[in-house]
This record gives structure tokens, sequence and C-alpha cells, in this order.
């Protein structure tokens, strides 16, 4: 018996070191890249492109000094910033009482519209949007960048809050009916406060896709609204590409969206209803 147990805890010792080695791996394999990017931003571009260069290397900052001195990158930041703060507004303000009256109205059909026009391929809108925007003055400005992201990120905002209020006890707002609040007290009073981690994952994951969205800013944007994807171009020129500059303009773009993360990620947890209705 006492072997037997003494068995049984190595096999336990055993696999827990085989999934932490795993995971190490997995987490190596990950987040490489994003070391690869980091380094590379304090190098030269002879010392990014040798490989024996990879640890062995004298840092600098010219290339962050660079991002925003010469290339002055802190107005295509601000631009990212605005466009991506105001559309993810925009469509939770909008999204949210629409994903709450799909739910509890069982709208399947009305949900599956939108998942259909979610499914369709954004590129495909580009021409249209830029013979609207064209008509009514709107090209190059934050406008025509938002409504296009808006309208991206609305139907993602509507499906990724549809599980959240269905999965909320309509008993509370019964109670919540009985004791005199309105439907519109109701929702904001009853329904938001317990569906936060849903808001606030659909939240990040609208800004970020604004944040990083490449194509919209392309065909739209003026040299008054450009982007923080669209200002990396200035990078490469027909005979010369800076991959320092390149890696920490990476580096600018990527930090936002992991503080932002890093931040908020607390908030994102489960069971917030747990026990609010009494059997």
């Amino acid at each position: 018996m006492l072997d037997n147990a003494i068995g049984t805890k190595r096999k336990k010792i055993t696999n827990m070191i085989l999934f932490y080695l795993f995971v190490v791996i997995i987490l190596l394999v990950m987040l490489f890249p994003f070391l690869w990017m980091i380094l590379a931003s304090f190098k030269k571009n002879a010392d990014i492109l040798n490989v024996d260069k990879m640890f062995d290397f004298i840092p600098t900052f010219k290339n962050y000094i660079s991002v925003f001195v010469d290339y002055n990158f802190l107005k295509p930041l601000t631009n990212s910033f605005i466009i991506s703060f105001v559309s993810t507004m925009l469509a939770l303000f909008l999204g949210l009482p629409a994903a709450y009256a799909i739910a509890r109205g069982r709208m399947h059909l009305f949900s599956g519209i939108i998942l259909m026009i979610r499914i369709v391929p954004a590129i495909s809108f580009l021409v249209p949007w830029y013979l609207i925007f064209t008509k009514l003055g709107l090209t190059g400005t934050y406008t025509s960048l938002i409504v296009c992201h808006l309208i991206v990120s609305l139907p993602m905002i509507i499906w990724i809050m549809i599980p959240y209020f269905e999965s909320i006890p309509g008993e509370l707002e019964e109670s919540a009916v009985i004791d005199g609040a309105s439907n519109f007290g109701t929702f904001t009073r009853i329904m938001l406060p317990l569906s936060t981690p849903g808001i606030l994952t659909s939240g990040i994951l609208t800004f970020i896709f604004s944040w990083n969205n490449f194509m919209f800013a392309l065909i739209l944007c003026s040299s008054k609204t450009t982007t923080l994807p669209i200002a990396i171009y200035q990078f490469i020129s027909y005979s010369n590409v800076n991959w320092g500059g390149i890696m920490a303009a990476s580096v600018v773009i990527t930090f936002p969206i992991i503080l932002i993360s890093f931040f908020l990620q607390r908030h994102i947890i489960t069971g917030l209803t747990a026990g609010a209705v009494k059997g």
C-alpha cells in the first residue's frame, strides 16, 4: 500500500512537471516574436539582419527617437486613439440595447441576419463607402473612419453580449419591475452591472479591431487622419527599409493594447450572477 501511494505521488509530480514544461514551451513559441520585436527595436539595421547579433548587441534608443521626431508618430497615435475610442463607445451604446432586446425577445432570425452581416468580408463595403463618403465630402475625416469601424464592430458586440444577457435570470428583472423600475431602469441598473465582464470583453476586442485596422484607413484616411498602421508605411522606401524604426513603431502600437488588457483583465471575471437569485 505504501509503495502504491509513493508511486501515485511520483506519477502526479511527473504529470505536473510535464504539464508545466509543456506550458513553458507554448509560451516561448508564442512570446518569441514579441520578444524579438522588442529586442530589434533597440538594434541598428545591421544588427537586426545579423543572426549572430540576436542577443549580443549594443542597445540604442535612436529608433524610438526617430519614430517620434523624424516621423512624427504622435499625430497618428492620437488619430488612432480618437477613432478607436469613439467607435468603441458608439458600438457599445448601440449594441448593448440591441443585444438585450434580441436576448429577451428571443429574436433568433434577427440575430442570424446580424451574424450574416458580420460574416460578409469588410472589404466588400469599401467601394460603396468610398463613393458615399466622397459624395458627402467626408473622405479623409474622422467621421468616415468611425462609421466604417462602427458598422463592422457593432455585430461583434451584439453577438458577444447576447449570451451574457440570456444567462442572467429573468427573475431579477421581474423583481425590479415589481419594485417599480421601468424597462430602462431595469436595463441600466440590473442588466448592465451584471454584464460587466461581457461589456469589457467586447469593448476590448472592438477597440483592438479599430486600433489595428489597416484596410479602411488605407482608402479613407488623409494626411491629417493617418492612423498607426498606415504610418508604418513611412518606414518603407523604394531602396531601403528602416527595420529598426518599424520594430520601434510596432512596439508603440502594441504597448497600449497590452496596457489596457493588463489593467482590465481583473474585471473580466465570471460568476457575477452567482447567488443573485435565492432558491
